[in-house]
């Protein structure tokens, strides 16, 4: 697996991103990886090779660029004292419309490779990165052709940064997983991010994973879930080889 770090300039600044091949000669779809509250940190750049092995280059932006320099950061650690006060600086320096307006200089970047197939790309998000996945949807609809988030919060809200806002933009197929044990995802936040969905005509699979709790994905989380995590990565290689791989490829990927 190949790795490196490039500094990508946006409106607001330099933004540091990791960036993850496959080892084998592209080109290969792009993927925009969008982090947790917690930041860049080992366990994000391990998601993100996961992601890069199955035939993608992926994009793993620090989107804590406006805040400047931090940790990297222990989740189990962080939980243990008084989490909103120590990230809640770094969170406040970016939202979903910052990330998706990030995502413009994303795209550029991904465009200057030569490793890039096809103009299509793929998005995915954990926790508060999930809004922010789906939100670039909805900003670059001729870009984005697949979305995924993970027991993303506040899908759905009376924000003018809310997601939902923006599904009558999207034309990519989208895949929501949330967790029945989330507060920040209840039951009625879910119907309506999925009846904003159907309203709208956007593709998608909405699901609850059942006695999970949020952060389920995340191999460095206190809650992390293996077997669930390993049903949410199929589901996400799936959409993706239906989205963004054509062919035989896609079809093995799908199996």
């Amino acid at each position: 697996m190949n790795q490196q770090q490039v500094p990508i300039q946006t409106k607001d600044g330099i933004c540091t991103a990791w960036v993850s091949t496959p080892e084998a000669k592209g080109p290969w779809p792009g993927v925009i990886f969008y982090m947790d509250g917690f930041g860049i940190r080992p366990a994000m750049i391990e998601m993100a090779t996961h992601i890069a092995k199955q035939g993608y280059v992926v994009l793993l932006p620090d989107l804590y660029y406006r805040f400047g320099a931090y940790g990297p950061f222990v989740p189990k650690e962080v939980l243990k004292g008084d989490f909103r006060a120590l990230m809640g600086p770094m969170m406040a320096s970016t939202d979903n419309h910052k990330a998706a307006e990030d995502t413009a200089a994303f795209l550029s970047y991904l465009d200057s490779r030569d490793d890039i197939a096809g103009d299509k790309v793929g998005t995915v998000g954990f926790c508060m990165g999930g809004g922010m996945a789906l939100t670039a949807a909805g900003y670059y609809p001729d870009r984005v052709a697949a979305v995924a988030s993970f027991h993303g919060s506040r899908l759905a809200t009376d924000l003018p940064t809310s997601p939902h806002l923006v599904a009558s933009q999207i034309k990519a197929e989208v895949y929501v997983a949330g967790a029945d044990k989330d507060q920040g995802y209840p039951p009625e936040m879910a119907q309506r991010l999925e009846d904003t969905l159907t309203e709208a005509g956007v593709r998608h699979k909405c699901e609850i994973y059942a006695g999970k709790m949020h952060g389920w994905m995340k191999p460095d989380m206190p809650v992390y879930d293996a077997e669930a995590a390993e049903r949410g990565w199929r589901e996400l290689f799936a959409l993706y080889a239906r989205r963004l791989v054509s062919g035989t490829r896609a079809r093995a990927l799908i199996e």
